[in-house]
């Protein structure tokens, strides 16, 4: 016993402060992406998105990449929807809100709806509107339809941990410009893998038995008018722009065979500081006098 005790003071004594440790990790990652991403020759084609890739809000990578889509084909109505948004801080659409984007936050919680009302009060009805909801393959349209979405908008971001394949599935009214969904990156091309269909089951998110595989979403893709354009380095989310939009805009071949990033879950942690968010002035339509 005294052993042990002593062995926990010694670590005590010498090992480095918490923030420390948070730094080595973050020089570490960047020293990965700049030797695997952004000098590897598999990324110099300008059309591959990933050389785009920055985090503001964003998990990771994706707000870099949703900027480089748009800026390729344009927006029109700036308008999205994505659920789960979690409370709001780390999402693929906030950074849009600062640009004068309107949409929908969807999320099942109580306790993130409530952070969503306190943090993002200033923008609820006016570029904002939140629903609580459990997202199904059965409810999404209808949810929908009460949100007043666009049946042509610009975004929509699906991360639910879970029936992501079948909810974009059952999406048939509402035609986004761009989709965003989470796939399981375990499983390579050309594996086919999707969930049985389990509308009220919650799927932790650390497990390997959720979603669906990026070849099955591809297959999905072409069946709806989408074409895969690529994924994010950690493998995480993928991105489909719809058929009359792609053009010579993006990397071909759209396969997941292409396009497919594997498990990189160690590179997943915020640059910089923790986030926060509140009142701010644009150029736009806050420049004071």
């Amino acid at each position: 016993m005294k052993i042990i005790e002593s062995f926990k003071d010694i670590l005590r004594k010498f090992a480095p402060p918490r923030h420390d440790i948070l730094g080595i990790k973050q020089i570490l990652i960047s020293n990965y992406l700049e030797q695997n991403l952004f000098r590897n020759p598999r990324y110099q084609d300008e059309k591959k998105l990933n050389k785009h890739e920055y985090q503001v809000y964003s998990q990771n990578g994706e707000d870099g990449i949703i900027h480089e889509i748009f800026k390729r084909i344009g927006a029109t109505n700036k308008f999205f929807v994505e659920f789960g948004s979690a409370n709001g801080i780390e999402c693929n659409t906030l950074l849009l809100l600062m640009q004068d984007w309107k949409g929908c936050w969807l999320d099942g919680s109580d306790e993130n709806l409530k952070f969503i009302k306190q943090k993002f009060g200033f923008m609820i009805g006016k570029q904002l509107s939140v629903m609580k909801s459990f997202i199904t393959a059965e409810n999404i349209e209808e949810s929908f339809s009460s949100l007043k979405v666009p049946e042509e908008f610009d975004l929509l971001s699906i991360d639910i941990d879970g029936n992501d394949y079948w909810v974009w599935k059952a999406i048939s009214s509402y035609h986004p410009r761009v989709v965003i969904i989470e796939y399981n990156s375990l499983f390579p091309p050309p594996i086919e893998f999707i969930i049985n269909y389990d509308a009220h089951k919650i799927y932790p998110p650390t497990i390997s038995h959720f979603g669906a595989s990026l070849k099955s979403l591809e297959i999905l893709g072409k069946k709806k008018g989408y074409a895969l354009v690529g994924c994010n380095f950690t493998g995480t989310n993928a991105f489909f722009v719809r058929d009359d939009l792609v053009g010579d805009r993006f990397s071909w071949p759209f396969t997941a065979e292409n396009h497919h990033e594997p498990v990189r879950g160690f590179l997943t942690m915020k640059s910089g500081s923790n986030r926060d968010f509140g009142e701010f002035m644009n150029y736009d339509n806050n420049l004071p006098a």
